[in-house]
């Protein structure tokens, strides 16, 4: 089974049009394609939710994906009601009854009187039908109640006697009733179907390898609770598109391994633990491989990318709120730069090309000047043209005005002029269409100019990533405060939240907490919900004051992994309530570069950026240094005249030499003998995004 591109999932409703305001209890759609979502769309009535579809389809189709779409109601009967209502056990038969009987408008559909005419052929009057939810007025043949209910067909599907929780669709109204879904949507998936004919594929009726797929889905069955700022119809519909947007190809085909002909079947139901989530990080997601006691920074750096993932739902903003942000979905121009042919140039324009010598042509009257919508030029004819005019229907050539020379009304200029000079083509810059931002870039101003150019005026975003900064121990105290001896001024949490605001994401401090284990669960724990990660710095390591690394171990979530690296080595990672914990060393020195290092890529792939690599650039060393094999090695740097210098000591508790550093020199795990003139990698702090 081949993989989707984009999933789609639809909540969808069988009352009246529910107004202009997002509300619970309406159409709601989410969308997302490899686990990237798209915000929730509301949709009000049918109609629209019918038209959305149809466009949305069209469009991936047209980009040469393949669309999967889900409905959150039954798409058949229990079994035999279909050939009692058409005489035909085919579902899609009871699709088109419905299609060419129910009459729906945006506040008023015939649904109750029409389920009434089938319970009087079908079972006397007294079902298979019940809950006339119309308060004025009854309907004969469909019972309000269940008191007088009989029904000659079964309560529930097989697929609803599996789903617990799961409602009958001869249900119409009600708490938990989805019997007017079901009538009100099998006409739609009836027109959709015909519409994409010989393009759609439905399951479990139909084999799902067409260009599209439709599937019957109840979100409850694996996404959890909603988020407290969030509708739960909205919630559900984008964690259940998440969800199965992530299912490889083998997990698709268990998924879609079901026989039902005639009822159909809910996606997932039997299968739930492919669907189900896990945490946005695993307590086991840093576990090093039993065995390994020293790891080489560049396996650090690898199993950091290949565990982590994006944790941030999407947002949509504006062009002015979206610098530094990182792009949720690709971004396409929707319209071309430049939109029309027109001229690089002040001079005259005129169709084809000049050989050499000289040349008149007669000046038509007017201009075109930038801004003006294009006319025509006739035959035979130059016009005066202004750089950045949309050419005239009739011109693809411009002649400089420096190279001209204007006689009454003609123009005179020497050749040869190649055809198309001094023009710019439509779209030669960019097509409509072409991606003009990747998902996962951090936006620009240059990218915003960009989608300005091309039409864009919202684009979307991951919601800003909150990570949490913390200090811990004894011996330090906030700049300003009287240290007594033995105590210094913490320089790690204001440095921390200075990286994080030039990486993009939002700091949150979470204070200073001494050497108190209790202290500090309650500073971790009321920190839950507030952070989507931690930063903390002390205590990571295996003594007898080190509490971050202990709770941790408490929690069956430390991983302490020891990295061949100088400064740093101990790293604690773990999970604490659901957010990662990044335990960096207490050095200020031995912190930033960790922080640089290891918790920039991580964080920014958390926040659903590309893994970023800094760039570093071989130079000539303007120093001498001797290591020994074993460690990757880092030292303060700056470049110089064309050379790099270092910082004349080492010692990790120089923190004047961060400051003094324009960037760090990165010498390789063997051994190295660095001598002047010696090709070395130096990488400035640029190349990390910060100054």
């Amino acid at each position: 089974m081949s993989a989707f591109d984009t999933i789609v999932m639809v909540d969808w409703s069988g009352g009246n049009d529910t107004g202009p305001t997002p509300r619970k209890d309406a159409i709601w759609a989410g969308v997302s394609r490899g686990g990237v979502s798209d915000a929730p769309v509301y949709l009000r009535n049918r109609s629209e939710a019918e038209l959305w579809i149809a466009t949305l389809i069209d469009a991936e189709l047209a980009q040469g994906h393949r669309v999967m779409v889900g409905f959150d109601f039954p798409f058949g009967y229990p079994a035999d009601f279909a050939g009692a209502l058409t005489g035909s056990s085919d579902p899609f038969a009871v699709w088109d009854w419905f299609e060419a009987r129910v009459e729906d408008a945006p506040k008023a559909n015939n649904r109750f009187d029409l389920a009434g005419e089938i319970n009087l052929g079908l079972g006397g009057g007294q079902g298979p039908f019940w809950a006339n939810g119309l308060p004025n007025r009854d309907i004969t043949g469909l019972p309000r109640t269940k008191s007088d209910y009989t029904n000659p067909f079964a309560e529930k599907r097989a697929a609803e006697l599996l789903a617990k929780g799961s409602f009958t669709c001869w249900q119409l109204a009600g708490a938990g009733a989805v019997g007017s879904q079901v009538v009100m949507g099998l006409p739609v998936l009836s027109r959709l179907r015909a519409r994409f004919a010989g393009r759609v594929a439905v399951w479990p009726f139909e084999t799902p390898d067409a260009p599209v797929a439709f599937v019957e889905v109840w979100p409850s069955l694996t996404v959890g609770p909603a988020p407290d700022d969030m509708i739960k119809d909205a919630w559900q519909v984008q964690e259940l598109a998440r969800q199965v947007s992530v299912l490889t190809p083998a997990e698709l085909a268990q998924v879609f391994d079901v026989q039902a002909p005639e009822e159909g079947w809910i996606l997932g139901l039997g299968v739930e633990h492919l669907l189900k989530a896990p945490p946005p990080l695993r307590n086991d997601c840093f576990a090093l491989p039993p065995g390994v006691h020293w790891t080489p920074v560049d396996d650090a750096l690898e199993r950091l990318r290949a565990r982590l993932h994006p944790v941030l739902p999407a947002e949509e903003v504006g062009l002015g709120e979206a610098l530094g942000r990182i792009a949720a979905a690709d971004v396409r121009a929707q319209r071309a730069n430049p939109p029309l042919p027109n001229t690089a140039v002040d001079g005259y324009g005129f169709a084809g090309g000049r050989a050499a010598g000289a040349h008149a042509l007669p000046l038509a009257e007017g201009r075109a000047a930038a801004g003006d919508a294009p006319g025509s030029l006739p035959a035979g004819h130059a016009i005066r043209v202004l750089t950045g005019a949309a050419l005239p229907a009739g011109v693809d050539t411009v002649v400089l005005q420096e190279d001209v020379t204007i006689v009454g009304d003609t123009l005179r200029f020497n050749g040869p002029v190649k055809q198309g000079a001094n023009t710019r083509k439509a779209g030669e810059d960019v097509t409509a269409g072409a991606v003009t931002l990747a998902a996962g870039r951090r936006i620009t101003a240059a990218d915003i100019a960009l989608l300005a150019a091309t039409g864009t005026a919202s684009v979307l975003v991951h919601k800003q990533l909150r990570v949490g900064v913390l200090s811990t121990g004894d011996e330090i105290v906030e700049a300003g405060q009287i240290a007594a001896e033995g105590q210094i001024f913490d320089a790690n949490r204001p440095m921390l939240l200075g990286l994080l605001a030039q990486f993009g994401h939002r700091g949150v401090d979470l204070g200073h907490v001494g050497d108190d284990r209790e202290a500090l669960r309650t500073r971790l724990d009321a920190a839950q919900g507030e952070v989507d990660a931690i930063l903390t710095s002390g205590g990571a390591s295996a003594g007898d004051e080190d509490h971050v690394s202990a709770l941790l171990s408490e929690a069956g979530a430390l991983d302490l992994w020891r990295i061949a690296v100088k400064p740093g080595r101990p790293l604690a990672l773990g999970m604490w309530q659901g957010a990662p914990v990044f335990g960096l060393p207490g050095n200020p020195v031995a912190a930033m570069v960790c922080t640089l290092i290891f918790a920039r890529p991580a964080l920014a792939r958390l926040a659903g950026q590309d893994w970023p690599v800094p760039q570093g650039f071989d130079v000539p060393a303007d120093f001498s240094k001797r290591k020994k094999p074993g460690r990757r090695e880092y030292l303060r740097a700056r470049m110089r005249d064309g050379r790099v210098q270092v910082f004349a000591s080492e010692g990790s508790g120089r923190i004047s030499g961060l400051s003094w550093a324009e960037g760090l020199v990165e010498l390789p795990d063997a051994a190295a003998d660095v001598q002047p003139g010696d090709l070395v990698r130096y990488i400035p702090y640029g190349s990390f995004g910060v100054t």
